[in-house]
């Protein structure tokens, strides 16, 4: 077990603050909090989902990477045409690992390929509208595609090429679905925007547009869940050995066509519920489809989900066989579990990483015996930390405004409320709660720290002060913490590793965490010279 110093959180954070500028510590000051779960799991207010400060360097992504890398870039086949300079592009060509299975050779698969229109000075100072159309052109003629979507990059935003105008008039002579997504870069505060702006395209051109009902007995659709490394591989199997018919993904190893039947399926579940939330709300509020919070990282939560969605439909034969999966799969995690976490039991991390997972992960952590020590998004608002508890108090500003909202009314036709408002009720009470979920801070421990937004100096000072056995967080990030002889697990992308999710996930993760906090290498890290306090410089000299 490794020997912990007790560190003074508040003292900890004064010192990082301390390097700061007045306005800019009091700014950083609201978005670093000292955890204390109280009654009803009351938490600490925090600051999230605000600008950060100009000069530092931020763990962030932008719009555009949000929309198309996160919530677009995993469905495969649709051709997603990226309108700006190239360098933008190559963004979205696979670097996220997003996996997928073509499930015949005929089957379309597009995600292998940057489709860009490469913008170049011409189309800057004279416009790009007419090489969009010619590049979807292009696309549709050498690749036939079931749909072509556009992406605009901060200088299309500038200089006012209209996307959607092209996309509509490429749709009338096509014949096929072409639509786009204004997630210029600079909008909103990080990612997060592109995450809205993809929701609300993908409700208004996708979503309900195949009337073709699918079979299955318990429909489901999986939001918020995209495939790194293979996770929805393991989950659609952890599905399908239950008997839930898994209608769509958004979008882990997802289609156009499966999106276009979201709206059939009789229950949603929002894994990642910063990326997806919306889609989530506008599918009941249409079509009268209720959601809820799941989470497939981790043995417990994976059972406690598979448990939720079993509740759900209510049929007995349906919680027998999900009790029978998961007695199956405990019997094979546990001895793997409880050997690690003799190795690791005591030993601590810290998570920044996007979307859920900073949440997520701590779960396998304390499977095997490891602390959280401090934890954080990249993207959040209030009620990812808090709990949508919240909702009511939180204050649009503008940057929020910029982004539309759209007005759903429910479907004349469509609208079928899949539980009645007694039965909602009854699920509620049961532990099948809608529409909920509690955030990050009630689910850890008194005095941890909770720190928005996390830039580079932070971490250093972080690691600098608690030592963690292992950090995890994004590629940017990985190297610099590396440097300092601590681990760091890339959990955006996993680095070369995964599935986490699921039962066979859980067990690949704490192998692989065993190997990182257990290797000896990284007490070799600092050089020679900056191990002796006082060196020596020693030469001969010829005479």
């Amino acid at each position: 077990m490794s020997e912990k110093k007790e560190i003074d959180p508040k003292a900890a954070l004064d010192e990082i603050l301390s390097k700061y500028p007045p306005k800019v510590a009091r700014k950083r000051a609201k978005q670093m909090v000292i955890n204390e779960v109280g009654e009803n799991e009351q938490v600490p207010q925090i600051t999230a989902n605000v600008r950060t400060v100009p000069g530092i360097i931020t763990m962030r992504g932008c719009c555009y990477a949000g929309c198309k890398g996160v919530v677009l870039g995993p469905t495969r086949d649709i051709i997603n045409i990226t309108h700006g300079p190239i360098g933008c592009a190559y963004y979205s060509w696979l670097t996220r690992r997003n996996q997928t299975k073509p499930k015949s050779e005929e089957d379309d698969q597009f995600m292998t390929y940057a489709f860009s229109t490469d913008m170049e000075d011409s189309e800057i100072i004279f416009g790009g509208e007419k090489k969009l159309a010619q590049a979807i052109q292009e696309a549709y003629d050498i690749f036939q595609p079931k749909a072509i979507s556009v992406f605009s990059t901060c200088p299309v935003g500038l200089i006012g090429d209209d996307i959607h105008q092209v996309c509509k008039s490429m749709k009338e002579k096509l014949g096929i679905n072409v639509f786009g997504f204004s997630c210029e870069g600079y909008k909103g505060v990080s990612q997060s925007a592109g995450h809205h702006i993809a929701n609300n395209q993908l409700f208004k051109h996708v979503i309900g547009n195949n009337e073709d009902k699918p079979e299955g007995k318990y429909k489901f659709n999986l939001l918020g869940e995209y495939n790194i490394g293979g996770d929805a591989f393991v989950i659609e199997e952890l599905l399908e050995r239950c008997g839930i018919t898994l209608i769509s993904t958004f979008s882990g190893n997802s289609t156009i066509t499966s999106m276009e039947m979201a709206h059939h399926a009789d229950l949603n579940g929002v894994m990642c519920h910063r990326s997806i939330n919306y889609v989530a709300e506008m599918i009941e509020q249409k079509y009268g489809v209720p959601w809820i919070k799941t989470n497939f990282i981790g043995p417990e939560s994976t059972s406690k989900s598979l448990r939720k969605i079993a509740q759900f439909f209510g049929d007995q034969e349906l919680i027998d066989k999900v009790e029978q999966v998961i007695a199956e799969e405990m019997d094979k995690l546990i001895p793997v579990r409880d050997a690690i976490r003799e190795r690791c039991l005591g030993k601590t991390a810290m998570l920044f990483v996007g979307g859920s997972r900073a949440h997520h992960y701590q779960e396998l952590f304390n499977s095997i015996g490891m602390n959280t020590l401090a934890a954080g998004y990249e993207f959040a608002h209030r009620d990812d930390y808090e709990g949508r508890k919240v909702l009511p108090s939180i204050k649009v500003d503008a940057d929020s405004r910029n982004i539309e909202e759209l007005e759903v009314e429910p479907d004349p036709v469509l609208y079928n409320p899949r539980k009645s408002p007694e039965e909602m009720e009854k699920l509620a009470a049961a532990g099948v709660p809608f529409k909920e979920y509690q955030g990050m801070m009630p689910d850890m421990k008194n005095e941890t720290l909770v720190i928005d937004d996390a830039n580079e100096w932070e971490t250093e000072k972080l690691i600098e002060i608690y030592k963690p056995d292992i950090y995890c967080a994004g590629i940017k990030e990985k190297y610099g913490i590396q440097k300092h002889g601590i681990p760091c697990k890339q959990l955006h992308s996993y680095d070369y590793g995964g599935p986490y999710a699921g039962y066979e996930g859980a067990i690949n993760f704490f192998k692989e965490i065993d190997r990182l906090v257990n290797a000896n290498i990284w007490r070799h890290v600092k050089a020679p010279w900056m191990k002796d306090t006082s060196p020596t410089l020693e030469a001969t000299y010829n005479a």
